[in-house]
């Protein structure tokens, strides 16, 4: 198992230990979705994940009974349901702050968004939003693993796991179930080679979970993946009138962040033996994707649709930045959101922060690989001496700033 040249400098281990019935991204994946990402990769589950595995597959047949049933009593309704508004799309790598975003945007009373529960489980969440959530709550660690941020089943939630969950291919899914195996699914992170059946399904299923989330809770949706940002063009396909918040980081702090991420995800959602062989490159070349597709379609967005902010800006005056995404996409209301913004910003105070030690090897490789980055969005390349990245919130803000 190879190692990394990216190591926490202050210990954090984790938010859980890892327990077999623990939920996994996969525990509410319907009985195709599992069946084909085990055939695609020939079933090549370790010894120690079978546990995990074989209570997988009693759920995917629960969700799939339970998705029927939801489909015959609601399926009508869900056709019918028009998305209200415009979507809110926040977007930007990995650990780059649209987490923080997304908690912020979503204390607006006239938006909804899918939580965790909508989340892991798309294909029976309507039918059972009201009673799984509490009684399986004990369930649920209340931290996430990566960065012991808050978690719960009605917290903002990526809905990248929803499209999972009903079975949409996904790069998640070999980079988390699988990582192992040769890399699948990658198209799936841009959409652009994508035949025209594919991503037509693609569009139906998000679109499909969008309406589900709108019947529950009829108002403008926020939605946070960082997935999207390389998925603009088909995203406008959908939703011309949609708006866009995308946000940066400091690229040094971005690369140290996402290859935790990775590497706890790994350890936590994986079905083979933990393997960090080649992460440091699948996060380079996943980032060089992703931005080359972003840049390349952002002048098809209006400018009236779309707003930008650094990392760093937003965690020194968050209100003031919030307001000014808020005049920038004319969404009004700011004044009736901000007690809420405010409110939340005081209670993530006093969070820890994480700290990372970065080889000198590296810091020079993303300096030249992301040598473009740093130059559009205004950050510095460190002096060879820096080898310690800070990734936490300073005390005004607390535990949002290393949100992914």
């Amino acid at each position: 198992m190879a190692t990394t040249s990216v190591v926490r400098a202050d210990g954090y281990k984790g938010g859980y230990r890892d327990r077999f019935w623990i939920p996994r991204f996969w525990d509410g994946i319907n009985v195709t979705g599992w069946v084909r990402l085990l055939a695609r990769n020939r079933f090549r589950i370790a010894p120690s994940r079978i546990p995990m595995a074989l209570v997988i597959t009693l759920l995917a047949v629960f969700n799939s009974l339970l998705g029927l049933i939801q489909a015959v009593l609601f399926g009508r309704r869900i056709a019918k349901t028009r998305i209200e508004g415009d979507p809110i799309f926040i977007v930007g790598h990995w650990r780059s702050g649209t987490t923080l975003l997304h908690e912020l945007l979503v204390l607006d009373p006239r938006h909804t968004f899918p939580n965790t529960y909508a989340c892991f489980a798309p294909n029976h969440y309507l039918l059972t939003r009201r009673t799984f959530p509490t009684v399986f709550s004990f369930l649920l660690p209340d931290r996430r693993p990566m960065d012991n941020m808050p978690a719960g089943w009605d917290r903002p939630q990526e809905d990248e796991f929803a499209l999972c969950a009903m079975g949409v291919p996904s790069p998640y899914f070999t980079t988390m179930a699988f990582p192992r195996e040769r890399t699948q699914d990658e198209a799936y992170l841009t959409l652009e080679t994508l035949s025209p059946r594919r991503l037509a399904r693609w569009k139906k299923s998000f679109v499909w979970f969008l309406r589900c989330v709108t019947l529950a809770d009829p108002k403008r949706i926020v939605l946070k993946s960082p997935a999207h940002t390389g998925r603009i063009r088909v995203l406008l396909e959908l939703f011309p009138k949609a708006r866009f918040v995308h946000i940066v980081r400091d690229p040094y702090v971005l690369f140290a962040s996402t290859v935790n991420l990775w590497r706890r995800l790994y350890q936590d959602q994986r079905l083979q033996g933990r393997d960090y062989d080649g992460l440091e490159e699948r996060v380079f070349r996943t980032f060089d994707r992703m931005y080359a597709a972003f840049e390349r379609d952002r002048p098809l967005i209006p400018p009236s649709q779309l707003s930008e902010v650094r990392y760093e800006d937003l965690v020194r005056d968050p209100i003031g930045q919030m307001r000014r995404i808020y005049d920038e996409l004319a969404l009004g209301g700011f004044e009736e959101a901000r007690p809420a913004m405010e409110g939340f910003l005081q209670s993530q105070s006093g969070y820890k922060k994480n700290r990372y030690e970065i080889s000198p090897e590296t810091r020079a490789e993303i300096a030249r690989r992301w040598s473009r980055f740093f130059a559009q969005y205004d950050y510095a390349i460190a002096d060879d001496q820096d080898a310690m990245i800070g990734s936490g919130l300073d005390a005004a803000i607390g535990a949002s700033q290393d949100a992914a």
